[in-house]
């Protein structure tokens, strides 16, 4: 070996040695998870809590950062393309699964598909539920169903935005019924939304549980049915969509996301590290007071689940065709 080729390699050899300390000593600066909705929606009112019980056991400051824009692609593309170095994480709901097919649906290059991210975890699969403000008379899904039939594109419901979490299943809902037409209020997350409903510019809206719980106790909104495939623990008195005749099963799931190209010892970190925080008892009991109980997926079933989630939703946005406004 030349005095040269010695040079080259114990450079190399000093620089590969730089980088494993520097990867073992991660984190060494605060982390940022990126939330793709305004406040007060499904992945904030979950997030919130994780980030608490985290901050503490990796000992760098967790910081939630909201941005928010067309249903949610807005934040999902500004993680896509972040560098890939564990300090931007992305936490995202369902929506996320058809981002792509909706460009597609549209004739346009897709802004970012689900191999631009790296699944870690999943936390809740929340059962939506179908709420009607105080205003409405409603007591039932029926009777809802029955006025709108008499008032077609009367009643406004609001949702996150086309083709967003909450546009998907009421229009699953509304094609079960038969093709019922109720007038589209779409707005920038589950947040606006829910004020939109509470100031009853919107007369119904389908949300998680976590999102909307505390109004249904408080009596602003009242529940005539759940998308899951059971009663929910949080509503015991509210029949399932198949219970009151319509095949319609729908979740709001939450998860962690990281951009791809992430170092796989990061993601591993993570792993661990949300793998302990999600079933620690201080984060099991903000969810139960969301109404909610954890759902984990470590991230083998969660890219499982991911991948078959996202045929489903892809089948939902073709079946809901192209919706301008």
């Amino acid at each position: 070996m030349d005095r040269r080729s010695f040079v080259f390699g114990s450079a190399a050899a000093a620089a590969a040695l730089k980088a494993s300390f520097a990867q073992d000593a991660y984190p060494t600066r605060a982390i940022t998870i990126i939330n793709p909705f305004p406040p007060g929606g499904a992945v904030d009112v979950v997030m919130r809590p994780l980030a608490a019980v985290v901050e503490p056991m990796v000992q760098k400051p967790v910081v939630i950062e909201t941005k928010s824009g067309a249903a949610g692609q807005v934040g999902a593309q500004f993680a896509a393309n972040a560098k890939p170095d564990g300090y931007t994480l992305l936490s995202h709901l369902t929506s996320i699964s058809g981002f792509a097919e909706v460009d597609r649906l549209f004739g346009r290059q897709p802004k970012f598909t689900n191999a631009d991210f790296i699944p870690i975890a999943r936390f809740v699969a929340d059962p939506c539920v179908l709420i009607v403000n105080d205003e409405q008379p409603y007591k039932t899904l029926n009777e809802l169903v029955d006025d709108a039939k008499k008032r077609p594109n009367e009643i406004v419901f609001s949702s996150s935005g086309l083709y967003g979490a909450l546009h998907i299943p009421t229009a699953l809902f509304t094609a079960a019924a038969g093709g019922l037409k109720l007038r589209h209020l779409p707005t920038q997350g589950g947040g606006p939304a829910l004020t939109a409903f509470l100031g009853n510019n919107s007369q119904v809206l389908v949300s998680s549980i976590s999102a909307s719980l505390s109004q249904i106790k408080a009596g602003k909104a009242r529940p005539l049915a759940l998308f899951g495939r059971e009663r929910s623990p949080a509503l015991p008195d509210v029949p399932t969509m198949k219970e009151a005749g319509y095949d319609v099963e729908y979740y709001l799931w939450v998860g962690l996301f990281a951009p791809k190209g992430t170092p796989a010892n990061v993601v591993t970190y993570w792993r661990e590290v949300l793998n302990k925080a999600a079933h620690g008892e201080q984060f099991k009991a903000a969810l139960a007071n969301l109404g909610q109980e954890l759902a984990y997926m470590d991230q083998p079933e969660f890219a499982a689940f991911w991948d078959a989630d996202s045929k489903r939703i892809e089948a939902a946005i073709r079946s809901i065709g192209k919706v301008e406004g």
